[in-house]
């Protein structure tokens, strides 16, 4: 599928921000006048002048690699690119680490996916994710983020050893959902990783790691001490203090490199920065004061979804609130002014 003339030139209407990093800002919208066809702004006009050849140049990576996937069941839509970014379609779809799919016919179509990419000289490189794959409402496979993708105009040693990983990198996703479904050749291949990829794995991926972690503020939240324990009762009891506070909730999420930060939530009228003073050392490093905290029918505070919002995990909000209008009507402010912006979540 291309764009038309009317999607093409139809002005972006943001609504929520996904993520934010030192690279760019995802936001997802609609295009004004133009039904049924939501879309993802890679928004790059407000990227810190140092990291601007950075950011375009991955950019440049993903919109190359969106064009030679034009028209492949499952590849992203490439709307149109200029100075504020990179517009493409939103696919619709579920994350494999919440769709855990069972069923042979979607690695079948997965499969399918790939020998087309293939076909047109692309490599993903970042299917290793399982939030890259999607399971589409129909139950069909489909792939987002082309950032790091490879287009070949030669199917040299390279080229092949990159395409084999795409599928090794499937095959893990199999492995992790779909166990009793990896054939014995899949097995072998799961346990032969190729050459470039033992050499990345003792060479580049450090400095993988150092842009990620320290430059993009992405953390796996290893090494974590038990803020909430440790500086939650005094933090909890200052705020409530004061008479305007009705309650507050604390969790906890990835900050830059290592380690976490603590994320209140606080019932009040009061601003984010008169909250801020209010907090005794060492203060929380974010604090979101919200009209209303959501709660169960007997009360109880939705501690699930608030942890959602803290850890920026739009996904399985979306889930929780698709059958729940009274959640969704009580989440939509709280999610339009989180605070954290980051793409990783903190796990156990």
């Amino acid at each position: 599928m291309t764009p038309d003339q009317d999607i093409a030139n139809a002005p972006f209407v943001a609504d929520t921000v996904h993520k934010r990093d030192i690279f760019s800002e995802t936001i997802s919208g609609t295009l004004d006048g133009v039904a049924d066809f939501p879309v993802v702004l890679r928004k790059l006009d407000g990227v810190p002048f140092y990291a601007r050849p950075i950011a375009w140049f991955l950019a440049r990576k993903e919109i190359k690699g969106l064009r030679a996937v034009q028209g492949i069941e499952g590849t992203p839509v490439l709307v149109r690119v200029d100075k504020t970014g990179l517009l493409r379609s939103w696919t619709q779809g579920t994350p494999l680490q919440l769709a855990k799919p069972a069923d042979p016919e979607w690695y079948r179509d997965a499969k399918r996916l790939l020998r087309e990419m293939r076909r047109a000289g692309v490599t993903h490189n970042d299917i290793a994710k399982p939030q890259n794959w999607l399971m589409t409402p129909d139950g069909r496979a489909a792939v987002i983020d082309f950032q790091l993708a490879s287009v070949h105009r030669r199917r040299g040693v390279l080229f092949r050893t990159m395409a084999r990983e795409d599928l090794r990198h499937l095959l893990k996703q199999k492995r992790a959902y779909a166990p009793d479904l990896l054939t014995p050749s899949e097995h072998r291949m799961l346990a032969t990783k190729a050459l470039p990829a033992r050499i990345w794995m003792a060479t580049g991926k450090r400095l993988y790691n150092f842009i990620t972690r320290r430059l993009m503020n992405w953390s796996d939240g290893e090494g974590t001490e038990d803020r909430i324990s440790r500086d939650g009762p005094a933090l909890i009891a200052a705020l409530t203090a004061h008479p305007k506070v009705n309650e507050v909730a604390l969790f906890t999420y990835a900050l830059p490199a290592k380690g976490v930060g603590l994320y209140a939530f606080a019932e009040t009228p009061l601003a984010a920065s008169e909250l801020m003073a209010l907090a005794p050392d060492p203060k929380p490093e974010l604090i979101q004061p919200v009209e209303k905290l959501p709660r169960t029918a007997d009360g109880t505070l939705r501690d699930d979804v608030l942890a959602l919002v803290a850890t920026n995990r739009l996904d399985e909000l979306a889930l929780l609130q698709a059958d729940d209008a009274a959640l969704a009507e009580t989440l939509k402010p709280i999610i339009a002014g989180r605070l954290n912006l980051t793409d990783r979540v903190l796990r156990a």
